[in-house]
């Protein structure tokens, strides 16, 4: 096939290599890209927030499918114009993408689907706020309503931390100030043709900065997959996974398609196991990054296969998805004053050499170039790139992926020593 991958991060980049490993020989471009991207598929200049540019691009080079990464152009309407089109496209449309375009509108659909999830107040002031961090008490949760490149949550005791989180993100609209849960937390995927519902396989991330889980929240700073720790409270992964297909998954796709918008692409669950049972925390409209890094490695069914079914209105007709008996790790190198102020522009170094560990592959986020002397690649963001690692078990993994990363060299750069470890003792 010809496919058109829109997005320029890590997730984008895992999901070329994804369609790349298959033996179908895709041609594969994509839009913008990064410099690792560049490597793997034909960078094409069509802005992806663009639907009418996306669909002129598509029938000018026959595409048979376009993927969209990341939220934006989901929640712009993307997907809508390449439908109108007749283009193929897996991604939901503007409407449902309000799933994670709208931290109110996703919880509206969770009550009405009888999704298990936490308490929430919509707070369109601070006296609001006040009075909600009165009535939930602390910790206290706070969500910015909209897209916030994954900091737009804070969850912190101190209040006076909690009302500046809320006071800067209410000039953009009402926050959510959410009921805190505890447990852990799991990330799992799910691919919908708007009607079928396919499950892919758990994941886990680190949100915080810093090792031990200290630190700001940050759109995750590493990932690991499976999680073998699930079937010590569910009987096994499998018997977790279709309990929450079940309760999760599907009445959200029947609630989304019985208000006539029907939800075509990956639904993101990011779930926390209560001593009460299985509650959401949020939904995402797209695959989630750093977790693709680690789900998609392990993932044997063909991913052509499965994002086309689902652009496609075919998915009844695909098995449940096949995973290896591999584990993954991946761990995120970040520039210098990630999140709050990274600084970018700085040449990285050892990449051809973190790459030559067994096992591993580099994923870029945010590099370009090359510009720098010697043809080395930039840094252009906050979250560079990912070294991913598999291997037969934890402790192989980890010892791989940071053996790799440590050969890389970001002036400033950092990164957390911890990804895994628990399941790796």
């Amino acid at each position: 096939m010809k496919i058109l991958v829109l997005g320029s991060g890590a997730r984008e980049h895992a999901i070329i290599l994804s369609l790349r490993s298959e033996t179908a020989g895709h041609e594969i471009f994509a839009a913008p890209g990064n410099a690792g991207i560049a490597q793997d598929a034909h960078l094409v200049e069509v802005d992806p927030l663009d639907g009418s540019a996306v669909a002129a691009f598509a029938n000018e080079h026959g595409i048979d499918l376009v993927v969209v990464g990341p939220e934006a152009p989901l929640v712009a309407g993307v997907a809508d114009v390449l439908r109108e089109r007749g283009i193929p496209v897996f991604g939901p449309g503007k409407a449902a993408a309000q799933l994670e375009g709208s931290k109110t509108f996703a919880k509206r659909i969770m009550d009405a689907a009888g999704v298990p999830t936490g308490r929430a107040v919509r707070a369109a002031s601070l006296a609001e706020v006040e009075a909600a961090f009165d009535e939930f008490g602390a910790p206290h949760v706070v969500k910015a309503d909209g897209l916030a490149a994954g900091k737009g949550v804070i969850v912190t005791s101190d209040r006076a931390e909690a009302l500046a989180h809320a006071e800067h993100y209410l000039p953009s609209g009402a926050v959510l100030i959410e009921e805190f849960l505890t447990g852990a937390e799991v990330s799992l995927f799910f691919l919908s043709d708007g009607d079928t519902v396919r499950a892919l396989t758990p994941a886990q991330d680190f949100k915080r900065a810093l090792d031990g889980d200290a630190g700001p929240n940050t759109g995750g700073m590493g990932a690991y997959s499976p999680l073998p720790w699930l079937a010590e409270d569910h009987g096994s992964v499998e018997e977790f996974v279709a309990e929450v297909t079940a309760t999760v998954a599907e009445p959200v796709i029947r609630q989304l398609d019985a208000e006539g918008t029907p939800f075509i692409g990956l639904l993101y669950a990011g779930l926390i196991l209560t001593p009460a049972g299985v509650r959401v925390i949020e939904f995402n409209a797209r695959f989630g990054d750093p977790e693709t890094q680690v789900v998609l490695p392990r993932l044997r069914t063909p991913l052509s296969e499965l994002l086309f079914a689902a652009a496609s209105g075919t998915l009844e007709d695909q098995p449940q998805p096949e995973f290896s008996d591999d584990v993954a790790i991946t761990v995120v190198l970040a520039s210098e004053g990630y999140p709050e102020s990274p600084q970018t522009g700085r040449m990285i170094e050892g990449l051809a050499e973190a790459a030559s560990v067994e096992g591993v592959r580099v994923v870029h986020a945010a590099t370009a170039g090359p510009d720098a002397p010697g043809g080395a690649l930039i840094a252009t963001g906050g979250r560079v790139l990912n070294v991913v690692a598999t291997g037969s078990d934890f402790a192989d993994a980890r010892a791989r992926a940071y053996e790799a990363i440590g050969r890389i060299r970001l002036d400033g750069g950092h990164y957390r020593s911890d990804i895994a470890a628990r399941v790796a003792q």
